[in-house]
């Protein structure tokens, strides 16, 4: 993990990111198992922990495809390979599944985020992190991330409320590390509420419009030392970012 001084050598690349990280299914989807005692009616954990991860990737994979709203549950349980008992066995409904796809998505970015940026006490170095963990946790989780954007309108009230919820709180985070910045000296007085903002539009703009910047030849690491490089300079640190 990064250092309390360093600007996060450790992530500023995608591949190095990618080895410091434990991204597995397995045990995202063993957590929401034991987390959900309530929904869930399978026994054997092995089981359940199997077919949760069917049953996500079958969903993402349909609703990205299709959209949420129009997948139907026998769709579903052939994508994943599942009987209607099986599928009954994990969800009663389609508000149960995006309680749990939400889910499985708010526990790793607030996971990730919060590993990346404990501990580093100069606001720069907490804000390369917090910027480029999460840059990198949406190419790893590409779908979820799509999926949680793309259909938050068509969500029940609870889930977008859930998810406007996750989308506040890390810009929140981009916010209080830019207002630190500011009142210790180390960055311009600029408008942090605004520039956390534009950072997370940003951020989003590369899992949604993957198309421009792969014909641009932009892969994720460049494009997160550019936008490191934007920050310092709206901050009024000229120096730019090394990848």
């Amino acid at each position: 993990m990064p250092t309390p001084h360093s600007p996060a050598p450790d992530i500023l690349d995608f591949d190095r990111f990618m080895a410091a990280v434990d991204l597995s299914q397995t045990e995202i989807c063993r957590a929401l198992y034991r987390a959900n005692p309530q929904m869930i009616r399978i026994k054997k954990e092995r089981v359940a922990v199997r077919n949760l991860a069917r049953l996500i990737d079958a969903t993402l994979h349909l609703a990205n495809r299709r959209g949420f709203a129009a997948m139907s549950m026998r769709a579903l349980c052939q994508e994943a390979g599942l009987s209607m008992g099986g599928l009954y066995a994990l969800i009663q409904s389609k508000d149960d599944l995006v309680g749990l796809i939400q889910s499985h998505g708010f526990m790793l970015t607030r996971q990730i985020l919060a590993d990346f940026t404990h501990g580093i006490i100069d606001p720069l170095a907490r804000l390369d992190a917090a910027v480029t963990s999460h840059l990198f946790l949406t190419e790893a989780m590409r779908p979820w991330f799509y999926f949680s954007y793309m259909e938050a309108r068509h969500l029940p009230a609870a889930h977008r409320a859930d998810a406007l919820a996750i989308e506040r709180e890390t810009e929140d985070l981009f916010h209080d590390i830019i207002v630190d910045g500011i009142g210790t000296g180390r960055f311009a007085a600029v408008d942090a509420r605004l520039t956390a903002s534009m950072t997370k539009a940003m951020l989003q703009d590369w899992y949604l419009k993957r198309g421009k910047y792969r014909a641009q030849n932009t892969s994720v690491s460049r494009y997160g030392a550019h936008l490191r490089g934007l920050l310092r300079a709206h901050l009024g640190l000229a120096q730019p970012a090394v990848v």
